[in-house]
């Protein structure tokens, strides 16, 4: 059965049990894209690698709710949040901060491997 939340504590594979009916599951998962995209492509990036963008995706969205309870005046635990940021940015400086550009073939190599077929 599909998962309806992100789950509070992370979990492997969390981006996969996600019902893809949903919005939060739909969102999750375009932003998993665009960071990918923006590493150069998830079959560009190593096991590791993509484990690390599944929690970097965890953890700011758990960041994000954890300002949501903070700004409706909410229980809101600083050091907790405090160790989230930084978990983040290690995870986030680890991945790399700027955009790698996609191998792609080249006009007359793409037309060759389109022929081939």
């Amino acid at each position: 059965m599909a998962a309806k939340q992100i789950p509070e504590k992370y979990t492997p594979g969390y981006l996969d049990d996600l019902d893809g009916r949903l919005a939060v599951a739909q969102v999750m998962r375009e932003r998993y894209r665009a960071f990918t995209d923006d590493l150069g492509g998830a079959d560009r990036l190593s096991y590791a690698k993509r484990s690390l963008v599944e929690r970097a995706l965890w953890l700011e969205f758990w960041l994000a709710q954890q300002e949501e309870q903070l700004a409706k005046g909410q229980e809101f635990d600083v050091g907790k949040w405090t160790q989230a940021a930084n978990s983040l940015q290690g995870i986030l400086t680890k991945l790399g901060l700027d955009r790698q550009a996609k191998d792609v073939p080249n006009l007359s190599e793409f037309i060759k491997s389109r022929a081939d077929k």
